[in-house]
């Protein structure tokens, strides 16, 4: 996968390093050229110099060819900004926001863009949202057997009852985070924009769970 990060602090570099090392491609924009010394001779992904949430800039750092991209500048505004231009004008589906100011968090999440406040930051967090298949598991039963996980829900689930997610992927939805909070889901539940679904799995299952995630929700009869 290409992604592209916008900024090159210590977050962003570290981030940067991180996904080449798993073998990804990376483009890295920030607009002080002299950032780009945090990222170390041996990157070899690309450095673009410019305003992270300018299409221009987007263009020459492979935005049309990303599967992912993360806002990770020392702004909280040009961070939102630029995920959203990533998201809206160019259709990237895996975008996640830093954020400095947790009480801007619910306004971000009602925009559809998965925010990581600074005081929780873990290099872990921003993976799973970049990278949602094949994430770590946050628990394991001490046989291994099962686990829970955070799983990449496609849009195409929005609006469904989580009970019929449970029902077609063979999952027990464990939680949902909404809007920064965790919510209990009770049969009722409807997923929404944003969502982020912890699920408990069988372990041997997960493949088959993420693909099933993937796809969404089975056709009905007659449609």
């Amino acid at each position: 996968m290409h992604i592209v990060i916008m900024g090159c602090g210590r977050v962003g570099s570290a981030l940067a390093q991180t996904l080449e090392q798993q073998g990804h491609t990376v483009a890295v924009i920030d607009q002080d050229p002299t950032a780009f010394r945090r990222l170390g001779s041996g990157f070899g992904g690309r450095r673009v110099t410019g305003v992270g949430f300018d299409q221009d800039t987007l263009r020459e750092a492979g935005i049309e060819d990303a599967g992912a991209f993360a806002a990770v500048s020392s702004g909280d505004n040009s961070n939102i900004i630029a995920a959203r231009v990533a998201r809206e004008m160019f259709g990237i589906e895996n975008v996640a926001a830093r954020i400095y100011d947790p009480r801007r968090a619910e306004v971000y999440q009602r925009l559809g863009i998965p925010t990581v406040a600074t005081v929780r930051w873990t290099a872990d967090q921003m993976l799973r949202r970049l990278l949602p298949s094949g994430a770590e598991p946050l628990w394991r039963d001490p046989t291994g057997g099962v686990q829970l996980a955070e799983v990449h829900a496609s849009s195409a689930w929005v609006g469904h009852k989580i009970s019929r997610m449970q029902d077609e992927t063979g999952v027990r939805v464990a939680f949902l985070t909404r809007l920064g909070e965790a919510v209990l889901p009770t049969s009722q539940t409807v997923l929404q924009e944003g969502d982020l679904v912890h699920v408990m799995m069988r372990t041997d299952h997960v493949e088959k769970v993420e693909a099933s995630f993937a796809e969404g929700p089975e056709e009905e009869a007659g449609h």
